[in-house]
């Protein structure tokens, strides 16, 4: 069952709101109706912004100690309601309910550690030149945040911004999508129900465009977190910067997979083709661009496709099922124009490349070869089904080929020889780079990029640091 209760929530309550505005929730897999999900306008904005302010100014005074209780009880009881979070997922956003349950899982522990770095968020003491004084930095919470989370990864990416906000002491509104808004509610829940004082806290839907560009320039609003699109990302950053707010921004990504000559290519093909069919490829990190060493790459990509070609697709919740549908009938669209840009530019389909059937958001995983360096999906992200394989040589001409793009968020390699494993860590210029094996995103690992994918990181201890700002005090006794 689906819990079609929608609500916002502000200042402790869960509300309808007052404009009578609503959207429709829509099932990817079957596109029916799933509930009407009310949207906040002015009046509820304003509320909230009150809240943040009100909720700031107490939780701040709240020790780190008392924050951390309040907090792995929220943990606690997310876990507990583990299933029905995954459920509701999977309805509203498509994964298949294995993924779902892990990601409500892994929120979960991204509460417990944020709740534990916080007792540990430590100033320190310089060593003054002269007697009597004392030199301190103290670390403080940066004040009110809005916060704008995604779709692809709803309860994963709303606890992120929210974990670290509430460790380092801030309030925060978060804006989380409106095509999946009823797991990231229930995660709320959790919070009201582990005693979170009211304020704290805001959860709020509506036209993304109306309420970024009402909260960001508030005054209330100390900090902006966004997770989302490139061109999005830059605007809210360049609002945020009118504004002079500290912001994080986690973009898209156009990942790029080297696989070198020494290793077994098939056993490669099978990791790799987990990671990249995972939520239908709707996800940041996903690969995309496959650099195949020319002696490996036919059995490679042989097996790659096999995998492809056989991967069960169907309704998430269906036990059989290996990939869900796209999110929206937008990715439907976009990975269509993608697939037929590349085919008019020469490019071979090695398997899939068609919507599957006419209900549903289904896509065939897609395999495809001989793609030119002009076609689309060379150089924009797909976020989608959609997986390019490419020949290389030469691990210099390898490396500048996977720098190109002006995007930086992950990067991965399979090799076991050390010295090309450095060489490549050393030069893959994108924040994150996982060797030979799929080591991202765990709660206690910083997550971020750098050039068009972002500043700022989610996770790890420099996650909770981007919500706190340093203070100095000189003290002469």
């Amino acid at each position: 069952m689906y819990d079609n209760n929608l609500d916002l929530y502000i200042d402790g309550k869960f509300t309808k709101g007052s404009s009578g505005l609503t959207q429709d929730v829509i099932n990817p897999s079957k596109d029916s109706v799933l509930a009407a999900l009310p949207l906040a306008k002015k009046p509820e904005l304003d509320a909230a912004l009150a809240a943040a302010d009100k909720g700031f100014k107490a939780w701040r005074r709240v020790s780190a100690y008392e924050r951390a209780k309040i907090m792995r009880k929220a943990a606690d009881l997310l876990r507990s309601r583990t299933s029905e979070v995954a459920r509701q997922l999977t309805l509203e956003q498509g994964k298949v309910l294995a993924e779902s349950t892990l990601e409500v899982q892994m929120a979960a522990d991204v509460i417990d550690w944020f709740a534990d770095e916080g007792r540990r968020a430590y100033g320190r003491i310089i060593p003054a030149r002269s007697d009597g004084v004392r030199n301190m930095v103290i670390m403080e919470p940066v004040g009110p945040v809005a916060a704008f989370s995604p779709w692809n990864f709803p309860v994963m990416q709303a606890v992120r911004k929210i974990a670290a906000s509430l460790a380092a002491g801030c309030s925060i509104i978060i804006k989380c999508p409106e095509e999946t808004p009823g797991s990231p509610l229930a995660l709320v829940r959790c919070f009201h129900d582990a005693g979170l004082p009211p304020g704290v806290l805001n959860l709020v839907y509506g036209t993304p465009a109306e309420i970024s560009e009402y909260l960001i320039p508030h005054p209330v609003i100390r900090k902006i977190s966004f997770t989302g699109s490139v061109p999005v990302g830059k605007h809210l950053n360049a609002l945020a910067a009118s504004h002079m707010k500290r912001a994080t921004m986690e973009l898209g990504g156009h990942s790029p997979m080297l696989i070198f000559d020494d290793v077994d290519a098939e056993d490669v093909a099978k990791l790799t083709g987990a990671l990249k069919w995972r939520n239908a490829g709707q996800v940041c990190i996903s690969p995309t661009r496959f650099f195949v060493h020319e002696k490996v790459y036919d059995n490679f990509v042989a097996k790659f496709t096999d995998i492809a070609k056989n991967l069960k697709v169907g309704d998430g919740l269906e036990p059989t099922s290996k990939m869900g549908p796209l999110a929206n009938a937008r990715r439907i669209n976009a990975i269509d124009a993608f697939v037929h840009d590349a085919q008019e530019k020469g490019a071979k389909v090695a398997t899939g490349g068609k919507r599957i059937g006419n209900q549903g958001n289904f896509y065939e995983p897609t395999v495809l070869t001989d793609v030119p360096e002009s076609a689309r999906i060379m150089n924009e992200e797909p976020f989608g089904p959609v997986a390019v394989m490419l020949r290389f040589k030469d691990t210099d001409e390898v490396l500048t080929r996977a720098n190109k793009l002006p995007y930086g968020l992950a990067s991965y390699a399979f090799t076991h020889d050390a010295r090309t494993a450095t060489k490549v860590a050393d030069a893959l210029d994108h924040g994150m780079v996982s060797i030979n094996h799929h080591g991202l995103a765990l709660a206690e690992l910083p997550f971020g990029g750098v050039k068009d994918s972002g500043f700022g990181h989610e996770g790890g201890i420099e996650g909770l640091m981007v919500y706190m700002q340093a203070k100095f005090v000189s003290h002469r006794s």
